[in-house]
């Protein structure tokens, strides 16, 4: 007897999307890619030579309605999450979408009533949002002993996100459609501090500061490459989030949670792997160079427990609704970035 394969289809096969069809088509053992959609000719020609035996697209709708699919991974630009999310959903499809489903919140609200209505018809659909530090080995254990009351309540969490310095025009380009540096650079710590203090908690107020230091184009889009922010929750429970778009050495992305009685820190000494060099310049480690290098082995098991959810029918491993609060926050943030205002909230 053949056991059951996911059908999927991959939207948008940039950078994002050709780690999902490969992580889907060739390291999940529960799915088979069968379709691919993408405008670019450049991207369908790597999807023909990458992704041996599948359909490929020019129009994400041509394939919703030829491929024989069950659920579909959109990860095109993030201005049409929200209406390849839509269109999936009212098929009956499982949809799992790369984050932020949206950067106006009222659309990302959508997706979310939309979900819940189609769910009256097709109670087995599963959509969430992909935050892929939910599924990093490390950040798990670090829940999963942190809500286990090891260490106490938790009190204070501080998290950060700081890219590779880029000395081309990529991060001024991207901040235009973006929605800033923390809806898409912090939205990862967001989800996290969300995580570690409570998806349903609630905030009593932030504030936000940044500075344009290596990138001045970002300023045209009201944006920063180096932010800081202070998130207070109702509890007695605060957060600080740090953004950065200019580390020198490479990808810095680190975590630690503050309890009643001790803390949790997840890769607050940053390494590519466990090698070190000893010579006449002192002892060095290397970096990871981007997000995926840190989190690659997060990605292939995000694919794995999604396809696991759709087929054996059990619950996404991420709400859908606390993913559109990560960005709601993310929102607020940037408001206050930009206003200079502490925002509070009734």
């Amino acid at each position: 007897m053949v056991a059951e394969k996911l059908r999927i289809g991959i939207a948008g096969l940039g950078r994002m999307g050709k780690r999902h069809a490969i992580n889907f088509h060739e390291l999940t053992a529960r799915a088979n890619v069968v379709a691919a959609s993408t405008p670019d000719p450049n991207e369908r020609k790597w999807a023909t030579e990458a992704l041996e035996g599948i359909e490929i697209f020019d129009d994400y709708d041509e394939m919703l309605e030829k491929a024989n699919l069950q659920a579909v991974v959109v990860a095109s630009i993030t201005a049409v999450h929200a209406e390849q999310t839509l269109k999936a959903i009212k098929r009956g499809l499982h949809v799992i979408c790369e984050k932020p489903i949206s950067i106006d919140i009222e659309v990302a609200q959508s997706v979310v009533t939309a979900y819940e209505e189609s769910l009256k018809t097709h109670p087995k659909q599963k959509v969430m949002c992909a935050f892929s530090r939910r599924f990093d080995e490390s950040y798990r254990e670090a829940h999963n002993r942190v809500q286990n009351g090891e260490f106490g309540s938790p009190v204070f969490f501080r998290s950060q996100t700081a890219d590779l310095y880029d000395s081309s025009d990529f991060f001024a380009e991207y901040a235009k459609t973006s929605g800033g540096i923390f809806v898409d650079c912090s939205i990862h710590d967001i989800d996290l501090m969300l995580w570690f203090l409570g998806e349903d908690r609630r905030i009593k107020s932030l504030q936000a500061v940044g500075v344009c230091a290596v990138h001045p184009g970002l300023v045209a889009s009201n944006d920063r490459d180096n932010a800081i922010a202070t998130v207070e929750f109702e509890g007695e429970k605060i957060a600080a989030l740090y953004c950065s778009r200019m580390m020198a050495a490479g990808q810095e992305d680190t975590s630690e949670i503050i309890c009643e009685w001790g803390s949790v820190r997840v890769n607050m000494q940053v390494r590519k792997n466990h090698v070190e060099y000893h010579d006449s310049q002192g002892v060095r480690r290397e970096l990871p160079q981007h997000y995926y290098e840190r989190f690659r082995e997060a990605f292939i098991t995000e694919a794995s427990e999604f396809t696991a959810c759709c087929l054996d029918d059990t619950p996404p491993p991420i709400s859908l609704q606390s993913s559109v609060k990560a960005v709601s926050i993310g929102q607020a943030l940037q408001r206050s970035l930009i206003s200079g205002e502490k925002i509070f909230f009734d």
